[in-house]
């Protein structure tokens, strides 16, 4: 079943294109590992977030992309740019009408 995963995350002012392209670095591994999609938006009306949309094939291979050594070196690289302040939902998608 496919999971989403749907968040914010609070950027220090004046960071968020920094953080923008930290998270849209192509990355081969999240495909391998299960990721269908991995979309990142900016709303100028505010300023200091940054909203993540995430596709996964299931829950299982979300979790287990936490463990990659490239998952984990980017988190790292993105810590200090970020404020502290996330929000966010997750969910198993049961349908769509653009796909049977």
């Amino acid at each position: 079943m496919t999971f989403a995963n749907a968040g914010t995350l609070g950027v220090i002012p004046g960071k968020r294109d920094e953080l923008v392209a930290h998270l849209t670095q192509r990355s081969d591994a999240l495909t391998q590992i299960g990721c269908l999609a991995y979309e990142v938006g900016v709303n100028d009306d505010d300023p200091d977030t940054v909203f993540v949309v995430e596709l996964w094939e299931s829950a299982e291979a979300h979790q287990a992309s936490l463990a990659l050594p490239e998952v984990q070196a980017s988190i790292a690289a993105a810590r200090p740019l970020l404020s502290g302040s996330f929000g966010g939902f997750h969910f198993n998608v049961v349908g769509s009408p653009l796909h049977d």
